[in-house]
């Protein structure tokens, strides 16, 4: 018998989305809630703490109470992308802000400060993911905020988010680590230091590919978290109630999901790991990754699905790979149910510091013979 004072355990909570239940019908489902504007009361004020749609819904802040829950957060904000989490950060910056970011890192993210440098909105020096030395070289006593995005995308290279956040705290500065690879039911990055959590939450939170979504979480509010607030309520980026629902949908199997990836990737990682037709296999499970007991510190030996395989051969070797798989989609995204092959160069483009040869692997729930098997003839396809 389960007692009256027993605290449920966040996979609990997020099975059954926070224990919903609707009071009058007896649904167990959020529903969703549609309306683009809201009536106010008699006495003329508003219900809840929004009143048109870009305030946000229900279903929107239930997704958001879900996402606060797994990160140990007292406020999350949700997104239509994760690309609008990170312009709605980087829009609340004071002019001409100094900011230290990885030299590789999302491309997109990396385009949009490189955007505002260029526009002189902001002045950016960089470091390399995981280096520590680089970073505390690359702050200045006026840098607003350091950007981590660990495990790096897409060499995934892992950095220690409590010495990062004491580099950044010493000089005044924000830390705001991305790490979507690791979702919060591993990496809970706020209780290691960092003030602000971000996730792409198109990717494991939601886990299967029907959505695109960004979320912001914090420890403790401040002036630049309430100018992020501001500044996703005027540019209307508020994450849209139908895709809200989809995202308590998909939370509410992160646990699973994510342990299958994280069993299926390493027993991937280590058939490779000595491939004939492989230079080197980049996953943080691997005892031989460099990052990997800081890693698995950070995770609790949940790693995750992310990989990167580094061919043997040249370009279109690494491409033609990507070609011949049959049960890998050759596609861009990460953190779905179905396993997924890029050639990360084509899709960065050639300004991004990638090996050529670089071919970026989400790995699915699949059965993992047949993953292992559809690369493996993949792989003498291309060399054949």
């Amino acid at each position: 018998m389960t007692k009256k004072n027993h605290t449920l355990s966040t996979e609990t909570k997020m099975a059954q989305a926070l224990r919903y239940l609707d009071k009058e019908t007896g649904a167990i489902v959020p529903p969703i809630q549609s309306t683009a504007t809201y009536a106010r009361d008699s006495n003329y004020e508003i219900k809840k703490p929004y009143w048109y749609r870009r305030d946000g819904n229900e279903t929107t802040s239930h997704a958001e109470k879900m996402v606060a829950e797994l990160e140990d957060a007292t406020e999350t904000l949700l997104f239509a992308s994760g690309m609008s989490a990170a312009t709605s950060v980087i829009d609340s910056l004071n002019p001409n802000a100094h900011v230290v970011i990885p030299k590789a890192m999302y491309h997109g993210v990396l385009n949009q400060f490189q955007t505002y440098e260029t526009k002189k909105r902001l002045k950016i020096s960089y470091y390399t993911a995981g280096n520590l030395e680089e970073l505390s070289n690359a702050m200045q006593n006026n840098t607003s905020l350091v950007w981590v995005e660990t495990p790096n995308n897409p060499d995934w290279a892992v950095t220690d988010i409590s010495k990062a956040a004491d580099i950044a705290h010493s000089k005044g500065a924000k830390l705001l680590t991305d790490c979507t690879a690791t979702p919060p039911c591993a990496t809970k990055a706020l209780n290691f230091g960092a003030d602000i959590s971000m996730h792409s939450a198109t990717k494991y939170l939601n886990g299967h590919s029907d959505i695109t979504s960004g979320s912001l979480s914090i420890k403790s509010s401040d002036a630049f978290w309430e100018e992020i607030a501001l500044n996703r309520k005027l540019q209307g980026s508020v994450l849209q109630s139908f895709d809200a629902f989809l995202l308590i949908r998909g939370m509410r199997t992160l646990f699973l999901r994510f342990e299958k990836a994280t069993e299926n990737a390493i027993r991937i990682a280590h058939h490779f790991e000595h491939h004939k037709l492989i230079e080197k296999v980049l996953y943080p499970g691997l005892a031989s990754h460099p990052g990997h007991a800081i890693q698995a510190a950070q995770t609790s030996r949940l790693f995750g699905g992310m990989m990167s395989l580094i061919t043997k051969g040249n370009k279109q070797t690494a491409i033609d790979v990507a070609r011949y798989c049959n049960v890998f989609y050759p596609a861009t995204s990460l953190g779905g149910v179905e396993s997924l092959i890029e050639h990360r160069a084509t899709v960065s483009g050639d300004d991004f510091p990638v090996h050529p040869n670089l071919l970026r692997l989400s790995i699915g729930i699949e059965d993992v013979n047949d993953l292992i098997d559809d690369l493996e003839q993949a792989l003498e396809r291309a060399n054949t």
